[in-house]
């Protein structure tokens, strides 16, 4: 019967450069707060879109993240 000596392999694990992941974090960000405009904030005098379109759209999420809205 033969037997095989275990041989150890080196493992790297990929590493991404900041370079790589700042633009898509960028991204996301501006992503991120825009979404939290229209969720918090799209109502009244500073609203982009007429009408109440956007508040009754998005008005359940408002109440579940703590925004007052009436």
């Amino acid at each position: 019967m033969a037997y095989s000596a275990a041989t150890q392999t080196d493992v790297s694990l990929p590493t991404i450069a900041l370079g790589e992941i700042l633009p898509w974090a960028i991204f996301v960000g501006l992503l991120l707060m825009l979404a939290i405009y229209f969720v918090g904030a799209e109502q009244g005098a500073t609203a982009l879109v007429k009408g109440m379109y956007v508040h009754e759209f998005v008005h359940d999420g408002r109440h579940l993240l703590g925004f007052p809205c009436h």
